[in-house]
């Protein structure tokens, strides 16, 4: 494969014959902005948590979180250190997701050997997942919520925002409200067509969409475009020799989760899925050039040593006269 590379503005190019996609969260196609935002308002009013941004600005201002996971606490508690006036945090959900799914597979033989369940499993897990919601961790949630200024809105999603003064005002579920500025804490999607570096040949890597066809209360349609993967991490073909190429890309990151159940690239994949990718690529590249290790598996080999070295010691046949 021929990498286009980008280094600090300089074009270079390199060839592999393996690639792991390691980028984390942002490399499945980027980060989840809702549409309440993305088609309302002007780009210096909001930003993603994948975003830097400069929370001393934000000082003495009233600013919107959307979303109730890590990312969205953390960003919660940097604006009210940094001196924000108040930070409303905006939850879709009617209580904080505080159910640690993954934990009930965490044992070595539903973990060790989760690829190979059964399709229907693992998309049942990965929804029991979704519907949990993602658990903030305690100490996150208890660093914002010690600020009196610190206000948590459940059930609350945004229905419309819209620019106000040099402000923004949001209709949700407790009335119209304006802020002078809103973060998004609301994840990354999975689009691998919107991925540069796999949007030539997404429409050729196999989805779990393609693969499986779950129940008419299990359907979402953001679990079924991940990637359905081989036991390597490694896509698959679509329709099978049309993209050969496709197996010597492995992908460690998240959207690997439906296939491996776990968020693939966090700290509780590692002992796991490292392995697991680095064996599938050992074993690839060695078969791959089997005609080369047949040869040297093959070849003459030189003697450790002469027979000049035992020679003294070999038994001869003799008369011998046993003394007495």
């Amino acid at each position: 494969m021929r990498l286009h590379l980008d280094l600090a503005g300089e074009a270079r190019t390199e060839t592999a014959r393996k690639i792991i996609l390691a980028g984390g969260f942002p490399s499945n196609g980027g980060p989840s902005v809702p549409d309440v935002l993305s088609r309302n308002l002007p780009k210096e009013l909001y930003a993603h948590t994948l975003e830097a941004t400069d929370f001393e600005k934000l000082r003495d201002r009233l600013v919107a979180v959307l979303g109730s996971a890590a990312s969205a606490f953390d960003a919660t508690a940097v604006a009210l250190e940094a001196g924000a006036r108040e930070v409303h945090l905006f939850a879709r959900r009617d209580r904080l997701a505080s159910e640690p799914v993954i934990r009930t597979r965490g044992y070595p033989g539903a973990c060790d050997n989760y690829g190979s369940l059964p399709d229907a499993l693992r998309w049942h897990q990965a929804i029991r997942f979704r519907r949990a919601g993602s658990t903030p961790p305690p100490d996150a949630v208890a660093r914002a919520v010690k600020f009196p200024n610190f206000h948590l809105h459940l059930s609350a999603p945004w229905t419309s925002a819209k620019p106000f003064e040099r402000r923004l005002l949001a209709t949700t579920p407790d009335g119209n409200i304006a802020f002078g500025f809103v973060i998004a804490g609301t994840g990354y999607r999975v689009d691998l067509a919107k991925t540069p570096e796999l949007a030539a040949f997404s429409d050729n890597i196999l989805l779990w969409r393609d693969r499986f066809s779950p129940s008419a209360d299990e359907q979402d349609e953001t679990l079924s475009a991940h990637p359905y993967l081989g036991s390597g991490h490694e896509f698959l073909e679509k329709a099978p020799g049309r993209a050969p190429y496709l197996r010597n890309i492995h992908v460690f990151n998240p959207a690997a989760f439906v296939s491996f159940g776990l968020p693939i690239g966090d700290v509780p994949s590692f002992k796991r899925d490292i392995p697991a990718v680095i064996a599938q690529i050992s074993r690839d590249l060695f078969l791959d050039d089997l005609a080369s290790h047949e040869a040297r598996i093959n070849a003459p080999i030189a003697d450790d040593f002469e027979p000049a070295l035992y020679a003294p010691a070999v038994w001869r046949t003799q008369s011998v006269v046993a003394a007495e």
